[in-house]
C-alpha cells in the first residue's frame, strides 16, 4: 500500500542575516508514523519545524501539511495540527483546568479534555496552578494543550529536554500512545537514544542540512558500525591473542578493561571461546550494539554539540 504523505517539504531554506539556518531541506512525513529530526543544538531542527508549523516564514521552498500550504493556509491548518513548542510558558496562577478550558475555546471544535487529564496523569493536578507543577507535569500539560483540538498531526519540539531519565521514558510512552490514537507525530530531539527508541524514520540534521534519512535500523546497518564486546581482566592482557580471529577488527585496552570490536555478533562466541581456551579469567562481560549515536558520530566526525 502506498504511503500517504502528511508533511511535504521541498528545498526549504531559511537565513538569519548572513547565517544559513536551513539549507535546501527536502523530505516527507507519512500518515501514522513517528518521524524524528535529530541533531545537535543549532543544527536547524527548530527552525525547520517552525517553518512547517507556519510560525516562521521561510526564505524559499515549498511546504505542505495535510495538503495545505503552511504559510498561505494557516487559518485552515491550525485546527488540524497540535504544537508543543521548545520553549513554552503559561501564567503562574493559571490552573490546569483553566488552561485546557481556555485553549479549547481557540478552536472551532475541541475534545472533552477531562479524559485527557486521566490519560496524561494530571487528573490530581486539576486545580493546581502552573507554577506549582513539576517539569514533567508541565510538559504533559503542554501535550494536553496540543491535543485538545484532536489534531491529525502533532509537532513535538525537544519534548524531553531538561527531564530526568524516569520522566523522559514516561514521555516516550505518551508519544507512542498519541501515535496509537491514529495521529502522525513529528518530533525533534538531540537525544539519539530517544529517536532510536521512538521513531519509525529519522532525519539526521547538521549545519542546516539533512545528512541522512531512513529507519534507525537501516541507518545503523548501512554504515557498518561495529559491535563491541567489553570485559575486565585481572592480569595484563595482550591484544595479539585475538589476531587470528576473523570477526575481530581491532582491540583496545584501558587499565583492566578490554574492548573488542567486530562487524558481526559472531565475534562474541569467538572471543569467549578464545578466552576460555587460553585460561584467561575475565569478568563483567557485556556486549554493546551499534546505536544511532554511533551513526551520528561517523557521519559528522565529532561529538555532539551543546
Amino acid at each position: 500500500m502506498e504511503q500517504k504523505p502528511i508533511v511535504q517539504v521541498e528545498h526549504l531554506r531559511k537565513l538569519y542575516g548572513s547565517t544559513v539556518a536551513v539549507e535546501d531541506v527536502s523530505f516527507e512525513v507519512y500518515e501514522g508514523e513517528i518521524f524524528g529530526m535529530v541533531g545537535p543544538n543549532g543544527a536547524g531542527k527548530t527552525t525547520t519545524i517552525e517553518c512547517i508549523e507556519g510560525l516562521r516564514q521561510p526564505d524559499s521552498g515549498r511546504i505542505r501539511v495535510l495538503g495545505l500550504d503552511s504559510q498561505r493556509d494557516g487559518y485552515a491548518l491550525r485546527p488540524k495540527i497540535g504544537m508543543q513548542l521548545q520553549e513554552s510558558e503559561l501564567q503562574d496562577r493559571l490552573k490546569v483546568w483553566e488552561a485546557l478550558d481556555l485553549f479549547a475555546t481557540f478552536y472551532p471544535q475541541s475534545i472533552n479534555w477531562r479524559p485527557l487529564l486521566e490519560q496524561l496523569g494530571l487528573a490530581d493536578k486539576y486545580n493546581t496552578p502552573f507554577a506549582k507543577l513539576s517539569g514533567g507535569q508541565k510538559q504533559r500539560l503542554f501535550i494536553a494543550l496540543a491535543l485538545v483540538n484532536d489534531p491529525e498531526v502533532v509537532f513535538l519540539d525537544e519534548l524531553t529536554t531538561g527531564l530526568d531519565p524516569q520522566a523522559r521514558r514516561a514521555m516516550w510512552d505518551l508519544v507512542r500512545q498519541i501515535r496509537d490514537r491514529g495521529k502522525t507525530v513529528f518530533l525533534t530531539t538531540h537525544f539519539m537514544e530517544e529517536a532510536e527508541r521512538l521513531c519509525d524514520r529519522v532525519a539526521i540534521m547538521d549545519h542546516g542540512r539533512i545528512i541522512a534519512l531512513d529507519t534507525p535500523e537501516n541507518l545503523i546497518n548501512a554504515l557498518g558500525t561495529e559491535y563491541r564486546l567489553v570485559f575486565a581482566v585481572d592480569d595484563p592482557f595482550d591484544p595479539q591473542r585475538f589476531s587470528s580471529l576473523k570477526a575481530i577488527t581491532r582491540v583496545e585496552t584501558m587499565n583492566e578493561w578490554v574492548i573488542v570490536y567486530g562487524t558481526t555478533v559472531e565475534m562474541v562466541n569467538e572471543v569467549v571461546n578464545a578466552l576460555v581456551k587460553s585460561g584467561i579469567r575475565f569478568r563483567d562481560l557485556r556486549t554493546e550494539h551499534p546505536t544511532l549515536e554511533d551513526v551520528f558520530l561517523i557521519l559528522t566526525g565529532r561529538t555532539m554539540r551543546d
